[in-house]
């Protein structure tokens, strides 16, 4: 019994020394490394959050493995940066309105940290919101189309304004916007749109800051389609027009310019776009007066404009002229079936080229707009001097 008792206390002194033994050697015991840390600005608890910043979510000492952003229970988009640090709305904030987040950031060997909170953006005393569209909501329209977007009030700061604008097409292509007064900007592809698509436009106003006081309202969006390709080529001196549908012809037809005698009664030459059309458009006589010379009133047929100084394609029977001679007051007209035809298949956007006038279209003549060169019209970019004006759509 003695020498088993030996040997117990024995093997109890040798695992002691092994334990000291094994303390000793792994030095002092690791401390866990601390949590990271989650910044958000506007901060939590914010009762009247600027709208025109965004919202921003940063961790330090670890990087964001989640963030939730809801506003009225939708979600709000953003995107993280390359580092995963650094969380951003992709717009502006809704005024008046209450956003949740929910921010989670991680460490190695870390306990994780969960953000939660409530920020409330202040209310606006003035606002402006998109006042008018063409394309209309739906509206299918030629490869041509410009888009234009008008606003209620004047715009101050048109490179926030701009910013905020998005074009998204199911075939991707290259444009920019271009500002032709305070309350409207345009946006045209720097080539044809391709035919038989849906783009998409968002203007995402809300909270933008447009001006002094001034605030976007809300966000707009609308979508339409492209149609088939037609285009139009006029000859005033063959006194032809060839109307091509999908790069084939569809249909030839002779017809009657401006007898250029003024150059009111001149047809532009250029690069035209249809712009709407009427059976019957009333026509008058521009500065004249009944009993004036020259002084006309009449109801045309089949007409479909062209520009804003009174430029049509349009119905006349005076078929002894079409194909032969300019006799009109400037505008095109056309054998009554084939204008018909021509009214009947044409959509707003369909470009019309004429040539053979001494008299060149105006770009701000209605649609004049295929008249300017492209880097002329990114001229007219408010985002020209950031080197952002061309704007590549982005596939749906």
């Amino acid at each position: 019994m003695r020498h088993a008792a030996t040997l117990c206390v024995a093997f109890l002194l040798v695992c002691g020394c092994l334990l000291l033994a094994g303390g000793c050697g792994s030095g002092a015991v690791e401390t866990p490394a601390a949590p990271p840390v989650v910044q958000v600005w506007p901060p939590f608890d914010a009762k009247r959050a600027r709208t025109d910043h965004g919202l921003v979510i940063k961790a330090q000492g670890g990087t964001l493995s989640q963030v939730l952003v809801y506003e009225g229970g939708e979600p709000v988009p953003g995107r993280l940066d390359d580092t995963r640090t650094t969380w951003r709305t992709d717009w502006t904030l809704q005024p008046a309105a209450e956003y949740t987040v929910t921010a989670t950031a991680i460490r190695e060997g870390a306990p994780a940290t969960v953000a939660m909170g409530r920020i409330r953006t202040r209310s606006a005393a003035k606002t402006f919101q998109v006042a008018a569209t063409a394309p209309l909501p739906g509206e299918t329209v030629g490869v041509g189309m410009p888009i234009v977007i008008d606003f209620d009030a004047p715009i101050e700061d048109k490179a926030a304004v701009e910013r905020t604008l998005e074009v998204r097409a199911q075939t991707p292509v290259e444009g920019a916007w271009r500002w032709t007064s305070d309350t409207q900007v345009v946006y045209r592809t720097r080539r044809l749109w391709q035919p038989r698509q849906r783009v998409t436009v968002t203007a995402h106003l809300a909270g933008v800051r447009a001006g002094d006081g001034l605030y976007g309202a809300t966000d707009s969006t609308f979508s339409f389609a492209v149609g088939r390709r037609q285009t139009s080529i006029i000859d005033t001196r063959t006194h032809q027009m060839v109307v091509l549908r999908d790069g084939k012809v569809a249909q030839r037809m002779a017809i009657s310019a401006g007898m250029a005698t003024t150059t009111e009664y001149t047809t532009t030459s250029g690069i035209h776009l249809t712009m709407d059309k009427g059976n019957p458009v009333r026509m008058i006589s521009p500065g004249r007066e009944k009993g004036d010379p020259g002084f006309y009133d009449m109801m045309i047929d089949h007409a479909v404009r062209i520009s804003n100084s009174g430029e049509y394609v349009h119905a006349k029977d005076n078929v002894w002229a079409q194909g032969r001679s300019n006799v009109s007051h400037g505008c095109v007209n056309a054998r009554p079936d084939q204008a018909a035809w021509f009214y009947a298949t044409s959509l707003r956007g369909d470009p019309v080229t004429i040539t053979g006038t001494d008299r060149i279209l105006e770009w701000n003549n209605g649609w004049g707009f295929w008249q300017l060169s492209w880097e002329k019209w990114r001229q007219g970019s408010a985002l020209r001097d950031a080197g952002t004006p061309g704007e590549r759509v982005p596939q749906r």
